[in-house]
């Protein structure tokens, strides 16, 4: 009876681990369009790419524009969830969430646990500090650096600046609160994001002039939409329809909107870059 009951527990969890998982990856394209929600992983404080709208309320910017056309192109609302760089991976394969659009890099190791999207944003990793502070990577020797927990941005610059110590904080503007206070000497990630970061200083009449983004770069940092591990038709889908957005001008009209020459945060080499290279098509 024991023999019995054991292979019908292993059968059953068996039976729950492969259409449990199957459950969440099987087709979320036809499940959204059932529920009429997308549901997306977005960044709520990280301008220019996510974060809500004092005034508002409504979340807004770069990675939000780029879920609400899709969104549109279903024919569905959009719920947006706060993630972090820490846990916008777990959320998805849970699926609590349908798509992450959170400034997330596509690595090999990520790419072994969720599906990418074509690239829809390129930047590279740099530092931004005091002003006249940092002229090179010698700089930062031994010195104390914050970058967001579970990051890119933390694996590489220990890589980078193997003799720093590497401060981890939650989120950016915990970095950037650091580095006021003169805890850090710098905070490293992104280009796009840290030129955000900047926007907000030079907003400040205390910290205006103070900082900078000094051209040192230690990574190259394609941006993709991430959904589930082997959700094919959703992929195709956010993928036809990232490329219909290059080709009607779309992608284009959201990069000046966040990027451009009269916003807060343009990037130092920033301009519009064609299907070829912002999608990484080979």
């Amino acid at each position: 009876m024991a023999r019995k009951v054991g292979f019908l527990i292993v059968a059953l969890a068996l039976v729950v681990a492969v259409f449990g998982s199957g459950a969440l990856a099987a087709d979320t394209l036809a499940a959204v369009k059932a529920k009429g929600v997308l549901v997306a992983g977005v960044k709520d404080s990280l301008p220019p790419f996510g974060s809500v709208d004092p005034n508002t309320k409504e979340f807004v910017g770069y990675d939000i524009d780029f879920v609400k056309y899709i969104a549109h192109k279903l024919g569905v609302k959009v719920e947006y969830k706060p993630v972090t760089s820490a846990n916008r991976i777990p959320m998805l394969m849970e699926g609590r969430v349908d798509i992450d659009a959170c400034t997330m890099t596509k690595t090999p190791d990520r790419a072994k646990q969720i599906g990418f999207s074509y690239t829809y944003f390129l930047t590279g990793q740099k530092f931004l500090t005091k002003k006249g502070t940092v002229k090179s990577l010698k700089d930062l020797e031994g010195k104390k650096i914050g970058t967001a927990k579970g990051s890119t941005s933390e694996q590489n610059v220990k890589k980078a600046v193997p003799s720093a110590t590497i401060l981890s904080f939650d989120d950016y503007p915990q970095g950037v609160l650091a580095l006021e206070q003169g805890k850090v000497i710098a905070v490293t990630t992104d280009e796009s994001i840290l030129a955000g970061q900047l926007g907000k200083l030079q907003k400040n009449p205390a910290t205006r002039g103070k900082y900078e983004i000094p051209d040192i770069q230690i990574s190259n940092e394609p941006y993709g939409l991430g959904v589930r591990k082997g959700d094919t038709k959703f992929l195709d889908f956010v993928n036809a329809t990232l490329l219909e957005m290059e080709k009607n001008g779309e992608a284009k009209k959201i990069w000046n909107r966040w990027f451009g020459p009269n916003t807060d945060s343009p990037i130092n080499r920033g301009k519009f870059r064609i299907t070829a290279d912002r999608m990484g098509l080979e």
